[in-house]
């Protein structure tokens, strides 16, 4: 059944195709359900969408010809904002942060302000021996690693990735473990991402993190704590993918009646507070894709007085539903 045109809530953008599924405030409202804010507990800062990949399910538009880099200025107000509010998490991501030249200070900055400092990688990003460095202060300041690694077929990474990037990533993970991340009791915690390669939702997170750790076991001596399976959500460059290739309509359908209503509980949304490379406030990193602003307004972090209060609402649009499938994105 084909809905109006969507706009998106409290955003600048709106897609003007018309959706195939009701806009998701709608679903939720049906389900008796609202999607609020908790309690802020995470930070989660995007250090810019510079990146040595240009992966066909990514969000944004990352890529090595970005200009969206979080400037040396912006990162000692994130700083200051860690300071002036305590957060339990603190999350890094990109693009490829490891590409921000301003990622070790900021690492070594924050890494005293929480009990839990992540950092999300793409693996290939530290191999060459590029950043043996980031991986010596990475090591010495038990920065958690997220990893994403998404497929154990080469081939189908590498359609995803880029050619190289499986084997790559394959001496990354290895790097890693010789350094004692993933290894029982080092204290060095490293979990793995996994992604769908097309217009597919991922199979059970159970069975895949059973068959994950087999077979990096057996075939290359890798082990690693935890791994987490997620849906892509159609926003930038995958969006753009899905449209080409005529999956739009279908993958948004297979995402909608797959919703959970159990799922809204743990969505990370509702205790994150999401910063862009500019430092303006969102409520999650896919919000910051589709250019929905916290509260409906553009907050800078400098201007931020107070966090966010619970019980405010949570901005909207169709992507929600990525993080809504099945068991969820938390």
């Amino acid at each position: 059944m084909q809905q109006p045109v969507q706009s998106l809530q409290n955003g600048s953008k709106i897609y003007e195709k018309r959706l195939p599924v009701e806009p998701f405030g709608q679903t939720l409202a049906k389900h008796g359900l609202n999607l609020t804010r908790e309690k802020i507990t995470t930070l989660q800062i995007n250090v810019g969408f510079l990146c040595n990949q240009a992966c066909r399910h990514c969000h944004l538009d990352a890529g090595p010809n970005s200009e969206e880099v979080m400037s040396a200025e912006t990162v000692d107000e994130v700083v200051a904002l860690a300071q002036r509010f305590p957060f339990e998490i603190i999350d890094i991501t990109g693009g490829a942060p490891e590409m921000n030249p301003n990622l070790v200070d900021m690492i070594e900055k924050l890494s005293g302000m929480t009990s839990r400092l992540m950092l999300r990688s793409n693996l290939s990003a530290l191999g060459n021996g590029e950043r043996d460095h980031l991986i010596e202060v990475c090591t010495e300041r038990r920065v958690v690693i997220v990893a994403s690694f998404p497929s154990l077929n080469e081939a189908q990474t590498e359609s995803q990735r880029g050619r190289g990037v499986f084997q790559e990533s394959i001496a990354v993970l290895r790097k890693l473990n010789a350094l004692g991340y993933g290894q029982p009791d080092s204290g060095l915690e490293l979990n793995l991402v996994s992604n769908p390669t097309g217009a597919f939702l991922p199979t059970s997170q159970d069975q895949l993190e059973k068959r994950f750790c087999q077979v990096l076991k057996n075939k290359w001596g890798i082990v690693f704590n935890n791994l987490f399976s997620f849906a892509n959500a159609p926003l930038g460059r995958f969006r753009r993918w899905l449209e080409q290739s005529g999956n739009l309509e279908g993958y948004l359908q297979k995402l909608s009646t797959s919703f959970n209503p159990c799922a809204i509980e743990g969505l990370m949304c509702r205790s994150l507070l999401s910063v862009s490379w500019g430092g303006y406030i969102f409520d999650c990193d896919f919000n910051q894709a589709a250019d929905l602003y916290m509260g409906g307004k553009k907050t800078h972090i400098s201007d931020l007085k107070e966090l966010p209060e619970p019980g405010e609402p949570i901005a909207v649009s169709h992507h929600c539903y990525t993080c809504t499938a099945g068991a969820g994105f938390t």
